[in-house]
């Protein structure tokens, strides 16, 4: 799409994902702030995406709040508001949602770059303090690593966590969030999704300084607009793909897991280079960091949670335990077959992918695998999928998780106390008491 003419003053430029009522929803925040529209022209940037150019009036004042809540947005890719003279326009406030450097959701690079050890300069991170937020298993992990690589750190936690103990005896210094935070130039953020909102609100935003960065592990809350740090703050993540145990013990051999990394916000300009410092001192630039958007890690992590790593792949278990027994098969020989064998396919899949995993199973299993498994995810699960990835990218899943997260859990509370009542766990536990060798130290 060739670029819009210079805009009057008021003129803005919005970049939406194609999506399902993507620009209603750009014109109804606009209706709820009460700014009048005087001109609007729709056109579609990309195949992935619009172009709203929207003539309006509205004060200063109200104009960037406009803003704010537009880039906000999982509608939003980006908000260009021209400058107050009229032959400015092509000169843009902003350019993105809520400043990001790089693109958003499916709009991702394809080429994005894969960083090892020879990219970075550990260097960038000697001068600066990092709080570590929350010691569970990633934040421990993290407190770990960068202590044993030289970087000056302590940890965060509320009072009378009882994790407290723990990281002092882990070697470290432990202080109140909000004094971690006055104390350090880099914060990690990496307590649970729901809670972190409110520590980021209560306990860091206060203390926060332009050139400081604020670093998350997972991007939901930034990319849905629950967390936004003030102005002059880099916003960055890095976020190991393993769990925080294995991210200790990879470091710890002298190895790393791969991460992943984005840039939401560089106020800094060299928010890019102080991430990776960060990223090599856990060990992760062994094995390689790609870099990414905080959209399209939030938007791909849910929906393969929900798609596949745990509501596909629960409700594919419990599909299979059932057609079983309802067919007057034993629970035991159903539970055996549906769900303990299980491991040994997921582990040769980790570790040859399916073609390696292929080559190891039988031949009559691998050809059941070829004639069968389209017949259970058949087009009707894939539009299952489209559907929950919509849900996914418009925010919907988010809003709703959030909303019950406020009101109580009441809802969520009611559905792990079904699951657990199912027959596959009650048949399930009474088997596994008898397998010694089981470590059960992650489970609930």
């Amino acid at each position: 799409m060739t670029r819009p003419a210079p805009l009057p003053r008021g003129t803005w430029v919005v970049r939406v994902h194609d999506r399902p009522a993507s620009v209603e929803r750009v014109l109804g925040t606009l209706r709820r702030r009460r700014v009048r529209i005087d001109d609007l022209t729709v056109a579609r940037s990309s195949r992935t995406s619009m172009v709203v150019v929207v003539a309006v009036r509205a004060e200063d004042t109200t104009g960037d709040r406009v803003c704010a809540e537009l880039r906000a947005s999982p509608d939003v890719i980006g908000v260009e508001r021209v400058s107050q003279d009229e032959g400015e326009g092509e000169k843009p406030e902003s350019t993105t949602n809520s400043d990001m450097t790089t693109q958003s959701g499916s709009d991702q690079m394809n080429d994005a770059k894969l960083f090892e050890d020879d990219d970075v300069n550990p260097q960038l991170l000697e001068d600066r303090r990092v709080a570590v937020i929350g010691y569970g298993s990633q934040g421990r992990a993290h407190a770990l690593n960068l202590h044993d690589s030289g970087i000056d750190v302590v940890v965060g936690l509320r009072e009378g966590r009882p994790s407290a103990d723990a990281a002092r005896d882990d070697g470290l210094t432990v202080l109140s969030v909000s004094d971690a935070a006055k104390q350090s130039d880099v914060i990690a953020l990496l307590v649970p999704d729901p809670v972190a909102p409110d520590v980021y609100r209560d306990e860091i935003d206060p203390y926060l300084q332009p050139g400081d960065v604020l670093l998350l592990a997972h991007g939901f809350n930034v990319h849905y607009g629950e967390i936004e740090a003030p102005p002059g703050v880099d916003v960055v993540m890095v976020a190991p793909k393993s769990p925080g145990d294995t991210v200790r013990q990879e470091f710890r051999a002298g190895r790393g897991v791969p991460a992943l990394l984005a840039v939401h916000r560089d106020a800094s300009g060299s928010a890019l280079e102080r991430t990776l410092a960060y990223a090599h001192a856990l060990g992760c630039t062994r094995a390689g960091v790609l870099e990414t958007t905080f959209a399209a890690e939030t938007e791909t992590d849910l929906f393969g949670e929900q798609a596949v790593l745990c509501g596909g792949f629960s409700a594919l278990v419990k599909a299979g335990f059932e057609t079983l027994v309802d067919a007057g098969y034993d629970p035991r020989l159903a539970y055996f077959e549906c769900l303990h064998e299980l491991k040994l396919i997921v582990d040769l899949a980790y570790a040859g992918g399916l073609s390696g995993m292929r080559s190891e199973v039988s031949d009559t299993a691998e050809f059941g695998d070829y004639v069968s498994g389209e017949r259970v995810i058949g087009e009707e699960s894939r539009a299952a999928m489209q559907s929950i990835l919509e849900e996914v990218r418009s925010g919907a899943f988010a809003r709703r998780w959030v909303d019950e997260w406020r009101a109580g859990g009441s809802e969520f509370a009611r559905m792990r106390e079904s699951e657990r009542g199912h027959p596959l766990d009650e048949v399930g536990g009474t088997l596994r008491r008898r397998m010694a060798w089981l470590d059960r130290s992650g489970c609930a």
